[in-house]
């Protein structure tokens, strides 16, 4: 069983066969904890079949309503893109990815996100994660089964804690512990409450894109628990917080 808190998420998986095989792949490499939002058919006997004796892994599975409860109590969050890079978002290969999850997982849950089949993630979705994890693969022919991902990601994080029983944490990744995706939502619905509240997002039509953009602004800082809680006060502060007494009053 796996040591380290990694959890795999498929959002609204449709094919009950990738569950599944995503059972199996999982418990190849001792990763247990599967997360379901919103699967089209699950349970169902492909399921079970495709899974091969991982059955407990699919009895184990949690199934929740979204990605934000999929993620709770989590910290660092990987999501899978064909994606060489983009701009908003730091793209790691998936030996980088593997390693940055089992140094995140040393002090706090860590997840992977994997897209619907067909068309993968939202940008709602993506805006929950921390990096985005690519698998390199032949540009001709470049689409990967969703089972196929999820085996990749778990035999190179097996790579790196079993093939290096002495791993340690690179120091670049050493940090106070990083706020969980709670603290982030309550943050973001925090700061951009008080910005209706002063009609900094507007015109309307273009609320959604400036939220989006400044979401993906504060997920690139890397915010730990206790930048989350100062920051969370500076809003109070700078929206009508009571001001602090001097000491001589």
């Amino acid at each position: 069983m796996s040591a380290l808190p990694i959890r795999i998420v498929l959002v609204e998986p449709s094919h009950p066969g990738n569950i599944g095989a995503t059972a199996r792949a999982m418990k190849n490499m001792a990763l247990r904890e599967l997360v379901l939002v919103q699967p089209k058919q699950f349970p169902h006997a492909e399921a079970t079949a495709r899974a091969s004796g991982a059955d407990d892994v699919l009895a184990e599975a949690r199934v929740v309503g979204s990605v934000a409860e999929a993620l709770e109590g989590c910290g660092f969050v990987a999501a899978t893109t064909s994606r060489e890079r983009d701009q908003n978002f730091r793209v790691l290969d998936v030996r980088a990815a593997a390693e940055r999850i089992v140094a995140e997982a040393r002090t706090s849950p860590a997840a992977v996100l994997f897209g619907a089949e067909r068309t993968g993630l939202t940008n709602e979705e993506v805006i929950l994660a921390d990096a985005f994890l690519t698998v390199p693969t032949n540009p001709d022919f470049s689409s990967l089964n969703l089972a196929q991902s999820v085996a990749v990601v778990a035999y190179e994080w097996w790579k790196g804690t079993h093939d290096k029983p002495e791993f340690k944490v690179p120091a670049k990744f050493r940090r106070a512990k990083a706020a969980n995706k709670e603290d982030l939502i309550g943050f973001f619905e925090h700061i951009e409450a008080e910005l209706d509240r002063t009609e900094f997002l507007f015109p309307a039509d273009k609320r959604a894109a400036m939220v989006q953009n400044m979401r993906n602004m504060w997920q690139r800082a890397g915010l730990t628990y206790q930048e989350v809680q100062t920051l969370r006060g500076m809003v109070r502060a700078l929206t009508g917080g009571k001001k602090r007494k001097k000491k001589d009053e």
